[in-house]
């Protein structure tokens, strides 16, 4: 089992009055609130870090190598296809 900590924050008070609000509608502490939002937060900032990276990988295709597969795979299809019978 995990050790809890306990932190100080400070906030504007209608933060606050939002914070207290939203507890009591999902019948939770605040500080469990706390600990959804943060938990989402860092599930969402790692989601888009990820999509950022998947980004970049495509960002670079295809290279010229891989233009070059792809122009003699579609040349080979292309007679292939003239060779059929339709």
């Amino acid at each position: 089992m995990s050790t809890s900590v306990k932190t100080t924050i400070s906030m504007k008070e209608e933060l606050f009055k939002e914070v207290k609000r939203l507890a009591g509608e999902l019948n939770v502490s605040k500080s469990k609130l706390f600990v959804m939002a943060v938990q989402d937060y860092i599930k969402k900032n790692e989601s888009q870090n990820l999509l950022s990276q998947i980004n970049v990988a495509f960002s670079v295709y295809p290279d010229s190598d891989e233009i070059k597969v792809h122009e003699k795979m579609h040349q080979k299809q292309t007679k292939n296809f003239e060779k059929e019978s339709w």
